[in-house]
């Protein structure tokens, strides 16, 4: 079975925010899921297995991170029917309630992080679940655990996310708009059309703040662009294979390139 050793280190680790886990992206394409068995018991029996160590109030995250790892691997050998079934079982997971602390004022949210990731790996059948976590009234004042699932979402590179994502653009916290900007970076390879509608939502966020930002005496603004600047114009570079940096510069661009082909050669 295929391990994703980051879902355990993240217990150990305790890392603070930003988090951004070296896992592979998503596959462009899934397999052809008859391809697989359905309702296997070795799946069964994970599930099982995490169902039990979720309910004992943190004291068995280990053991839980550890099933989460070896369900990453199945899942992608799985019929649609196990792979349902293992999307429910890690939203499951948010829904069990963990007081203790990491640290003074990092609240231990491995578990969550860990489903957050794993459901990164298991588009489509996650998409659903990613966006009804994201904003969330049980978790939406973790700003990490948010971004993590913005991050997953994006992962999925399924077209139902980007709705989502582009919303993150005006979210009132400015990591939440970088975790946005950096998810959307996911649709590289989506059809040009929806490459250029991204685009314009993250070009309208950027320059907008830009203007903020050019007052001096503004430093909230000043910090918000900071945060989200760099993430935009990642993202805008890779949407359009153009290597631009400068935020006017990038406006200019888009005038002259807004109904061209961006995927012709030269």
């Amino acid at each position: 079975m295929i391990a994703i050793p980051f879902l355990s280190l993240l217990l150990a680790s305790g890392a603070s925010w930003p988090v951004t886990p070296s896992v592979p992206p998503a596959p462009l394409f899934q397999e052809d899921e008859e391809a697989f068995d359905d309702e296997r018991p070795e799946v069964e029996e994970l599930l099982d297995a995490l169902k039990g160590h979720i309910k004992k109030k943190g004291e068995e995250d280990a053991e839980a991170i550890g099933v989460i790892d070896r369900l990453v691997g199945e899942f992608e050998q799985s019929g649609p029917k196990d792979r349902a079934d293992i999307v429910k079982k890690l939203k499951d997971c948010f829904g069990v309630k963990r007081t203790d602390e990491i640290a003074e004022g990092v609240p231990d949210d491995r578990l969550y992080m860990a489903a957050a990731v794993a459901l990164g790996r298991m588009g489509p059948e996650s998409v659903k679940t990613l966006d009804g976590l994201i904003g969330h009234k049980s978790h939406r004042k973790n700003l990490r655990l948010q971004a993590m699932l913005a991050q997953s979402l994006g992962k999925t590179k399924d077209l139902d996310g980007v709705d989502t994502l582009v919303d993150l653009l005006k979210h009132k916290d400015a990591p939440m708009q970088a975790a946005g900007a950096e998810a959307l970076g996911n649709y590289y390879d989506a059809p040009l059309e929806e490459r250029k509608e991204i685009f314009e939502e993250l070009l309208k966020a950027m320059m907008g703040q830009k203007s903020k930002a050019d007052d001096v005496t503004d430093l909230e603004a000043q910090e918000r662009w900071n945060t989200i600047s760099g993430p935009i114009i990642e993202t805008l570079q890779k949407l359009t294979r153009h290597g631009e940096t400068d935020p006017v510069q990038w406006q200019a661009w888009w005038n002259d390139n807004k109904k061209e082909d961006w995927d012709s050669a030269g």
